[in-house]
């Protein structure tokens, strides 16, 4: 039986490994894909971890790793399906049939996020694509570029971005805002934002780098093209956490409840990395969240 397995091997998972294997724990971390890193691997630069600016998603993902594989933590590829709970253990359930059993979880499954699932989106991730505007929005300065989304998340990104960029689009399917009206009336007020309700993004367009977006008027069906250098989607996120939907507290969008501790309403569960419910999801957060969550397993071990 181990002291704890971690599931999930992005910056949270893998940050919680190396803190486990330090303090002597019995350690194993189950990943879902044949390689480490989460979402950073697909980022072309990650321009915001201190000290190691300019260093590529995957070169970044590649150190986190070397960093766990030095310390000898054991790695099985596989999905968890269901964790059953023992009078005093979990059982980690394999989508292929086997089962490990652990004193602790350590859920870091992280989010995904909801993608546009329009022609050009996936050839051109990383490439003008981005999915985070504080990550990336350093890239786009003095271009113009297009957000996508009527929430707290696009406004705000749009208004970040205005502060940096040429000329932000605001492209939305309705009028209406999901986000809180002092955002809003920000957007409203930022000479260089231009909101375009009632429209949708139909393709994205360019050769190697975004040069243009395919947009058409959902009323008129009117259509245009917009020329801009990069384009934000912010639709929402999609927490990886069906698999213990009903066994932890989580919030009304699926995000495990738990502070910076990890700590969740379950003995024995934790959470780390943006899987739970936060602020701010970035690298940094993830490796922090990783030490803490381990912090909380070795108090609670030696109580």
């Amino acid at each position: 039986m181990y002291d704890v397995i971690i599931i999930g091997s992005g910056p949270a998972g893998l940050s919680a490994s190396v803190y486990a294997k330090r303090a002597k724990m019995d350690v194993m971390v189950i990943e879902k894909e044949p390689f480490s890193g989460g979402q950073i691997v697909n980022t072309e630069c990650v321009d915001n971890y201190l000290g190691l600016n300019g260093t590529s998603g995957y070169e970044l993902a590649t150190k986190f790793r070397e960093h766990a594989d030095s310390l000898e933590v054991p790695f099985v590829t596989g999905e968890v399906i269901r964790l059953s709970k023992q009078e005093s253990s979990w059982i980690c359930n394999m989508k292929n049939g086997d089962a490990f059993e652990t004193k602790n979880v350590v859920i870091a499954t992280g989010a995904r996020y909801r993608h546009l699932n329009v022609s050009g989106e996936e050839e051109l991730k990383g490439a003008g694509v981005s999915y985070c505007a504080t990550c990336d929005g350093a890239f786009f300065r003095n271009k113009d570029v297009v957000v996508v989304g009527g929430g707290d998340v696009a406004i705000g990104d749009a208004l970040y971005l205005a502060n940096l960029c040429n000329k932000v689009y605001l492209v939305h399917r309705r009028d209406t805002f999901r986000a809180a009206n002092v955002l809003v009336e920000r957007m409203k007020e930022t000479g260089n934002i231009e909101f375009l309700p009632f429209h949708e993004v139909r393709e994205i367009q360019g050769s190697g780098m975004v040069q243009s977006v395919h947009i058409v008027n959902n009323q008129t069906q009117e259509e245009n093209d917009l020329i801009v250098s990069g384009v934000f989607v912010a639709v929402g996120m999609e927490p990886e956490t069906s698999f213990v939907n009903g066994m932890v507290k989580l919030d009304d969008a699926g995000y495990i409840v738990a502070d910076e501790t990890g700590v969740t309403s379950e003995n024995g569960i934790y959470v780390a990395g943006d899987v739970r419910t936060k602020v701010l999801r970035q690298v940094s957060t993830a490796v922090s969240d990783g030490a803490n969550v381990i912090a909380s397993i070795e108090r609670n071990m030696s109580n």
